[in-house]
């Protein structure tokens, strides 16, 4: 068998590294790399690589068949016997998926967190398989870029989580509907699926409530994601008590709502990872429980490359819970536009000078706040990146 390999990052050498070692001859693409044409019997898709791609176009106009790198590793697993938990949703996925990968092995049912987080499936198999011993659970973070080439049976996973669905990534999808109906697909891939897309706090029963009762995931955002887990972890068969020790014992991702420090009465928050609008507006409203407040208390650090989604969906919340908005990166001016009538707005262009000009206005019992609502690239390799620097940003000066 000949494949095609598109991309060359992570998912991409995983995917090639694993066909290679089941015999085929594999070809990889990756920056202006040509399509190369002659014979190809399977094509496997990066994330990064999306469905108008020239490469793609090629492949499906010679009648070869493309699959996502999830797919081939998915695949893998299923018929090597191992099982797999599934997670999807617009904000809180990696956060879930280590909730639910964490207590599984805490209560002695070994567990990888893959996919969209961690490591690629792939990966997960190259090390695993063909299997000498029994198979960890490969929970599996899910995201829309993999499923425009995913078509898996239902049953591949033993559970399947749909956390929420807000508006992102129409830069690649084009329309909401068309970026919901992605997440969507994955639910009919598992023998039991948990829709909590419509699912608010106070739709969450006593008995999750009690068993998240005090830790990261106990306030009004995030419970139905806690209780998201709550559901992937009973279908993997732990009983409740299992499951409420993990809650107390998490330790969430960085640059999730990430106190970094206190000066001067007022709390610095990372929350670099918030890449949507909708993702901003969480983190709004968790410093807003934090702070238990009724008003103003945030001073948002916003701005970088935007992703397509209307930042006019933030007005509400900017209104009752913003004092100002600092703005950097390559939408500041956008996102001026959009919210300078609601909420005081500088522009600061820097991540640097937005932390000074924060610092300069706020007072005791304010929290700073970075949740940018973007993508990071245009001023850093990552949110990680972002996120660090605004932590140093914040410390600059303080006795160690």
């Amino acid at each position: 068998m000949h494949a095609t390999v598109l991309g060359d990052g992570a998912s991409g050498r995983a995917a090639a590294e694993l066909l290679r070692r089941e015999g085929a001859s594999v070809t990889v693409l990756d920056g202006d790399d040509p399509w190369p044409g002659g014979a190809c019997d399977l094509v496997v898709a990066s994330p990064g690589v999306p469905l108008d791609h020239p490469w793609q176009v090629a492949a499906r106009a010679q009648g070869v068949r493309v699959v996502s790198e999830l797919q081939l590793g998915a695949e893998r697993w299923r018929a090597a016997g191992g099982r797999m938990l599934a997670v999807t949703g617009s904000k809180g996925k990696s956060s879930v998926v280590k909730f639910v990968a964490d207590t599984l092995c805490r209560a002695g049912s070994p567990a990888v967190p893959c996919g969209n987080y961690g490591r690629p499936l792939c990966d997960v198999c190259l090390e695993h398989l063909p299997a000498k011993a029994p198979l960890p659970w490969a929970v599996v973070e899910v995201s829309s870029f993999q499923m425009e080439t995913t078509d898996l049976p239902r049953g591949t996973f033993v559970a399947a989580a749909l956390l929420n669905l807000q508006e992102d990534h129409l830069d690649r999808h084009g329309t909401r509907e068309a970026y919901h109906a992605l997440k969507r697909r994955l639910l009919a891939s598992a023998a039991c699926a948990f829709d909590f897309s419509g699912v608010a706090a106070d739709g969450v029963d006593a008995a999750d409530r009690a068993l998240l009762a005090g830790g990261y995931f106990d306030n009004p955002v995030l419970l139905p994601n806690g209780a998201a887990a709550g559901a992937l972890r009973r279908a993997a068969s732990l009983a409740d008590a299992a499951i409420a020790a993990g809650a107390a014992a998490f330790v969430p991702l960085p640059h999730r709502m990430a106190q970094v420090c206190e000066r001067d009465g007022v709390r610095y928050i990372d929350d670099s990872k918030a890449t949507s609008i909708a993702a901003l507006c969480a983190g709004v409203r968790m410093v807003a429980a934090l702070a238990r407040s009724s008003g103003p208390c945030c001073r948002l650090i916003a701005g970088g490359l935007a992703k397509g989604d209307n930042p006019k969906n933030a007005i509400p919340l900017l209104q009752s819970r913003v004092k100002k908005v600092y703005l950097i990166g390559r939408c500041a001016q956008q996102l001026r536009e959009a919210w300078s009538g609601n909420v005081p707005c500088e522009m600061c262009g820097t991540l640097e000078s937005a932390v000074a000009a924060a610092r300069r206005d706020a007072v005791r019992g304010e929290i700073v706040l970075l949740s940018p609502g973007t993508a990071s690239f245009d001023q850093f390799k990552n949110y990680s990146e972002r996120g660090d620097a605004f932590a140093a940003l914040a410390k600059e000066g303080m006795q160690r």
